[in-house]
Order: C-alpha cells, then structure tokens, then sequence
C-alpha cells in the first residue's frame, strides 16, 4: 500500500521547499526589504548593489520611477517627486498642507476627506505612491529570490492609528503584495536583535526614524513578545530635525521673502546633507542662496534639542503607563536612521542610565526582524512557536446620549482582542440606531477623533430601555477595527470594517493623551454633568407625554400645575446650570412630585390588562 504525504495546513507541499516570505520596512526616508535564507536574515540589494532605496517617486512624462534615479528630480521637479509620502498616509487635506508641504505639493481632497497630490500624470493618492515604492521593493525581491512572493509583514510605526495602518494594507494590495501581517516597528526591532532568545527581562525600543518616533515598551518571557506600552508621535522625526537646521539657516542667511518650491527643497536638502555630516564631522561649511557659514555640533544641539525632549517626554509617559522604572530595564535598543546623531544617543543615554544597543544598523534592523516574522507566518518554521503580543495605542470606543464616550477597549490593551457592551434605546418606540465610533481618551466624544459612523436599522418598536443592543469591537493583529451592533430579541445586525479616509493630524495622538491629563478633573465634572442633563431630557419627555396621554383623566388641576411647574422648574435649570448635584437635586425632586401620578398610571394599566380575564384562566394556561 502506497504511502502518501499529508501537509500541514500553511506548510510546504514539498518536505524541503520554503516558501518565498519577506519583511518590507516602508520608511518615511529610505524603504528596504529582507528575508531568511538558510536560516540567516539577509538585505535583499537592488541591481546597484545597494539595500537602502530613497521612498522618492516621481511622475515624470508617461512613466513613473522610484528610487536612486530620481533622486535628483527633487529640486529640479519638486512638484512631481513625492517624498517623505509616509507622512501623508491617511490623513486629510488640511493636515497635510502643515509642515511646509504646501510650498512644494499641490493638493486636492475627494469625497471622503482623502488628499491627492496633483502631478503631471493626474491625481495621486498617497496610497498610491506607497504602492509605487512597495512594487519595486517586490519586483526586486523576486529577482533575488528567482520567483513570486508568497507573503510578506509589512512594518508600520507602533503609533499608527487605524486610518494609517489601513492606509498601508491598501497600498500593499495595491502593489499586489499579500499581507501576513502589520508589525509594528519596535516590535520588529527587537526580533531582529534575537531578544526573544534572551532571557526574561523589560526592554524598552527608541525608534526615531526619517518622520516618526516610537517607544514600546515590551516584556520578553521566553517566546513570548508582550508588549506592555506604547508612545511617540506620528509626526516627529528626521524631517522635522532637518527643518529645524533649515529654520536656522533661513534666519542666518536673512532669507525673508517667502522660498520657491525649488529653493525650499533645495534648503531641506541642505539641511539633511549638513546633519547627517555632523554625525562624524565636528563642523560643516554651509552654502545657500550667496550665503556662507558653518555649523558644529553647540549650534547643532541648541536647533535639535527640543525634538529629542519631546521623545524623552514620551518615553517617561510609556514607561509609567507600562508600570515600569528605568531601574527595571533590562535594554534600551536604538532604531531608526536619525538615531545616529551623537546628540540623541547621548541624551537618550542620560535619560535612561544606561548605553542603548546600537550593534545593529539601525537603519535595516526593522526590515530584518520583518523577515524573521514573515519566515515564521509563511510556514517556513513549524516549530516556531513566538507569541507576539502588541497593544492599541488610543482607547476605542462609542458615542452614547448626551455626547458622552464610553470606552469599549481601552488603549495598551494587547491585540488581537474582542470586546462587547450593551446599551438600550433612548426614546419609546424607537427602531433604528446610531453608532458612532471613535478614539481617544477624553470624555466627550467632541474632544476624540471619529473613525466612523453607521446604523442599524429595523429594531422591533419597544418602549424606552427595553431594547438590548450588543456592540462588539474587534481588533485584529494588524491593528485593525471592527465594529458589530446587534439587537438581541430580533437577532438585527449591522457591522462595519472601520476604513477611514484620513488619520490624526500631526501630534494629534500624543495631544490627545497630554488632554487627557491635562482636563482629567474637568472631564470628569462635564461628564457628570452631561449624565444629568440626559436624564432630565428623559424625565421631561417621559412626564410630559405621561400628561399629555392621562393627566386630565387621572389628576386634578392643581396637581398638573404642581407637575408642569416642576418640569418649567427643571427645563430652566437644565438650561442654565454648570452644577451637576443641583441638576440632580432638581431631578429628584421632580421624581418625587410624579411618585403618585406613575403610580395611578400603572394601576390602570393593570387593570387594563387583567380586565376580562379571571385568575383561573392564568392558572390553567388559557
């Protein structure tokens, strides 16, 4: 009897073919792509031999390019040569016209809120740039690895939020890639240094790359990656350290009048080559525009200084959220090109008592432990059994009466995750809902960011409160949200896949949690006071339908008088009082003046219902 050969589900059908699997880091600066071959995690090059490629394309006439070849197109044809097309992912217009953009780019907005650049080829979405970059990254693996991929993780900043991470899925199905999964950067980082051989211990991953900055915090027990906190800021990074020496050479060069958009990219550039020598260099000679002069490394941290404290504030803020000292750190690991600037290594240093791992280049460190996730998602080690477990970095939640956000699942909650709530209808008779999902840490749904909105429709008519509406969030390991309102009794169901046109705008995230902390008393006080004000919209419409229906057939005229004087009373104070406890006073009171008239209601309602009917029959199931 022949023998046959079952395979695994995800395994080779061959007892020694690998599948083709790689890790892609899509940098803001430069974007580069890894795999493991023969159980060594490699760079794959490009055919100039080199493994960084510039995350530049350009829409020139009747063709698109990226890369090396165009990277001179940035001065000389600024408005068609995208960069740094990292920081535009899912965003709006209106953000992205911050940060000097508008001096280079022409922007236009869809329906959806989404921004294009305007090249001479037409309209282009970030998303499409991306994808752009993402297919030469593809094409030049699969000449590496002499066939089509397989899969590939894809790595985004840790503080991406959902419209972001999204952003980046689209662009790899658009490039044609299959996405095993989103792995965030620091996360990656730390694949790539083998710390999940280590022994058990806290470390604490610095990444600043070429647009954002992250810190993760991360609990390494055994194969288990927990990631415990996550901080930083989607909009913070290596341009901005180049616009802040750009800023300084404006003001010594006495530049005034406001630049072209070929002066301006000329500046930036300027800028990055004069910080990038400053990494080994002690001074660098500086030439814009007729102006001359030179910039050593006093000046240098007097321009930068403020940056790197704004990643130090973020790292105190995700180590107090992770419940973690400096002390209790086992490593402190560098990430990202900008890392290399002696200025931040040294204050990182201070701030954290302890030299950080920079043995591996930190440019290629992310793309490299991508790879070693990607060898283990493909199937190409069975035996792997590494657990990653990453967190959201902003609470979820849904808008409820009065304005009001209750938090569904709470940021730093570890992903995957799935949680569910019920709520009930507000008005008598009621058959839709709204559902309003939105993200952040303020009480009130004004101050946090809408992801998106929808409705379920069809609930069964029933009086105010009777009905029971599950909503149930979940969130996948890449980060993103799924939303599914349920009515219980009629099994009515509506689900959306949370894809929002545009993320947060530039520091948004980290403001958010800064407000949070900052009006934490005053929320909480509104809060209370938005509690309040719904409950008087349902008493006051409750008791005025309640005299509208019986109040002539079941009080006399002194006693209406007495209730609509109490309603006058509460509508006033409803309106007028910032004090919680006087509305609930009012409230209370109100209560207890319509005790007598509920209760004469429900007796003839009661009444209503047995008449007719004899007690045996209730007895005997009739």
């Amino acid at each position: 009897m022949a023998l046959l050969q079952i395979s695994e589900p995800g395994q080779s059908l061959g007892p020694h073919q690998n599948k083709r699997a790689v890790g892609i880091d899509l940098g803001t600066t430069n974007s580069l792509i890894a795999t493991v071959r023969s159980g060594t995690t490699e760079i794959l090059a490009d055919e100039q031999d080199c493994y960084l490629m510039p995350s530049i394309v350009h829409y020139g006439p009747g063709e698109v390019s990226v890369g090396h070849s165009v990277g001179k197109l940035i001065v000389t044809d600024p408005q068609n040569t995208i960069v740094s097309v990292k920081r535009f992912m899912g965003r709006s217009q209106e953000e992205c016209l911050q940060g000097g953009a508008q001096q280079v780019y022409k922007f236009s907005e869809n329906n959806g809120g989404a921004v294009s650049f305007d090249t001479r080829l037409g309209k282009v979405s970030p998303v499409e740039v991306s994808a752009e970059i993402l297919r030469n990254l593809a094409q030049q693996a699969e000449r590496a690895l002499d066939g089509p991929l397989d899969g590939a993780v894809i790595t985004v900043p840790a503080y991406f939020d959902d419209a972001q991470r999204q952003a980046t899925k689209d662009a790899a199905l658009l490039a044609g890639i299959k996405v095993l999964r989103l792995l965030n950067e620091p996360t990656a980082a730390a694949l790539a240094y083998g710390l999940d051989n280590a022994e058990t211990g806290v470390i604490a991953i610095y990444d600043l790359g070429g647009g954002t900055f992250d810190i993760s915090v991360l609990n390494l027990s055994r194969d288990v990656f927990e990631v415990l906190a996550t901080g930083g800021d989607t909009a913070l990074g290596g341009d901005d350290f180049d616009r802040a020496i750009a800023d300084w050479i404006s003001e010594q060069a006495g530049l005034v009048k406001k630049l072209s958009a070929q002066q301006y990219r000329s500046l930036m550039m300027t800028a990055r080559h004069t910080r990038e020598a400053l990494t080994t260099e002690q001074v660098v000679a500086i030439e814009f525009e007729g102006w001359q002069g030179q910039l050593d490394h006093n000046q240098l941290n007097k321009c930068i200084d403020d940056l790197i404290t704004r990643t130090l504030r973020a790292s105190k803020r995700a180590l107090r959220d992770a419940g973690i000292s400096k002390e209790e750190l086992t490593a402190v690991v560098m990430v990202g090109g900008t890392t290399r600037m002696p200025r931040v290594r040294e204050r990182v240093a201070e701030f954290f008592d302890r030299p950080p791992l920079v043995t591996i280049d930190p440019d290629t460190v992310v793309a490299m432990g991508a790879a070693r996730q990607a060898d283990v998602l493909v199937g190409n080690k069975p035996g792997d059994e590494m657990l990653l477990l990453d967190v959201i970095p902003l609470s979820l939640g849904v808008e409820t009466m009065g304005g009001l956000v209750e938090k569904i699942i709470h940021r730093n909650t570890t992903i995957p995750v799935a949680k569910a709530q019920e709520f009930t209808t507000f008005k008598d008779g009621q058959t839709a809902l709204a559902v309003h999902v939105v993200q952040g840490e303020r009480e009130l749904s004004g101050d946090c960011r809408s992801l998106a909105r929808f409705e379920l429709k069809g609930l069964p008519p029933m009086v105010a409160g009777a009905a029971k509406i599950r909503i149930t969030y979940q969130v996948d390991a890449d980060g993103l949200l799924n939303v599914t309102a349920t009515e219980l009794t009629s099994g009515t169901q509506a689900r959306i896949e949370v894809k929002p046109s545009y993320g947060l705008d530039d520091g948004e995230i980290a403001k958010m949690l800064q407000d949070s902390i900052d009006h934490a008393t005053d929320d909480v006080r509104l809060r209370a006071l938005r509690e309040q004000q719904v409950e008087a919209d349902r008493m006051f419409e409750d008791i005025s339908f309640a005299l509208v229906e019986d109040g002539e057939r079941l009080l006399e005229a002194d006693e209406i008088h007495c209730l609509q004087k109490g309603l006058d009373e509460l509508a006033q104070i409803r309106e007028s009082t910032n004090n919680h406890r006087e509305l609930a006073r009012q409230i209370e009171t109100l209560a207890s003046l319509s005790e007598d008239f509920a209760a004469r209601r429900m007796d003839v309602a009661i009444k209503g219902a047995l008449a007719g009917h004899h007690l045996d029959d209730f007895d005997e199931g009739r």
